[in-house]
Formats: C-alpha cells, structure tokens, sequence
C-alpha cells in the first residue's frame, strides 16, 4: 500500500495494492496490520454506506463529543472528497485538503478524529463506503457550511443536492462546538 501524507498533518492518501490479470483485480480494501504501519492506530467500530446521485454534495459533516476517524473509499463511480481541519488551536485550523475518489484509482483517505468532512458526486451515482472509529452520536452530530468562504474550498458543483440540515449549518466562525487540537 503506498501512503502519501496531505498538506493537513494526519490526513493520509492511500493506495491499496491491486493484482490485476485478465479476470479483473483483487485488492485488499482493509488489513488492520498494514494501516498501523501507515500510523492509523484506532480501532474501527462502525462500517457506513450510501449512494448518491450526480451534483449531491453530503457535509461537510463531524461529530463532537465522541469524534469519529474515517477511512473512506468509493466503491462505484467518483466523488471529489474534502476534509477540513475544524480543531481550535491547530496550526492548520480551517486548511482543506480535497482529492478525487473513483472505483477506477481505489483511493481512499484517512480523515482522523477533528477534521469536518465532505464529498461532492461527480459520477452518475457514487456508492460510498466509510470506516468510523467510533459509532454514531446523534447527540454530537455536527456540520459546518459547505460553501464556507472562509475556507474557501472549489467545490465542482455550483448548486448541488443538499440535505436541510447541510444547507443549514453554520460557518466554521459561528460553530457553537469544536474540536480541541
């Protein structure tokens, strides 16, 4: 697996190994020894999916307290993918780092606990599986404005599909509750 570490400390890109022959491709999507190595060191506890349609863009999406980890990966079709670093006290508070996911490259990304997280559909429909460190908290289910100008990040939909709730959430400057670095 190669790992390539982003411009935001902590937010990893990877890239599975794949044995490709005439029948198509095996890959290992997760080997708990291999990612310890790549330094991802929490325990994963919750297996998400969804599927979305062209131009739906879902986050940008955290969870306070109980924070979550997320490693995630396309499984069909092709989404732009975007974490944020929202941890008061960062060096790198409000930075983004955004790669293109597809069922074609097999990347996935490591979004550690403290980072907002968001992807917009540029497929037909994408099919989106995640990896959490932790469960889901309704409690401390938090967002920040995908279209924050503060942050500032070129999304590849000009009026995507939104959620109320996404179309909703404050900007990073107004969130009642953040992440400590």
């Amino acid at each position: 697996m190669k790992v390539t570490e982003t411009n935001l400390p902590g937010v990893l890109l990877l890239e599975p190994k794949i044995m490709r022959d005439h029948r198509g491709y095996f890959m290992e999507t997760f080997h708990a020894q291999r990612y310890v190595e790549a330094g991802i060191t929490m325990p994963f506890v919750q297996d998400n999916f969804s599927r979305s349609v062209k131009g739906t863009l879902r986050g940008l999406h955290y969870q306070e307290p109980r924070p979550q980890g997320k490693l995630v990966q396309v499984l069909t079709g092709a989404v732009y993918d975007v974490a944020v670093d929202i941890r008061r006290g960062s060096p790198t508070f409000g930075k983004w780092y955004g790669a293109e996911l597809t069922d074609e490259n097999n990347l996935q990304l490591w979004i550690p606990p403290g980072f907002a997280h968001g992807f917009c559909v540029l497929s037909d429909s994408a099919d989106f599986h995640y990896k959490c460190t932790d469960v889901y908290a309704p409690e401390g289910d938090r967002g920040i404005l995908w279209n924050d100008p503060e942050i500032g990040i070129p999304w590849p939909a000009i009026d995507p599909l939104l959620s109320k709730k996404d179309a909703q959430a404050p900007r990073l400057a107004d969130a009642p509750v953040l992440p400590r670095y």
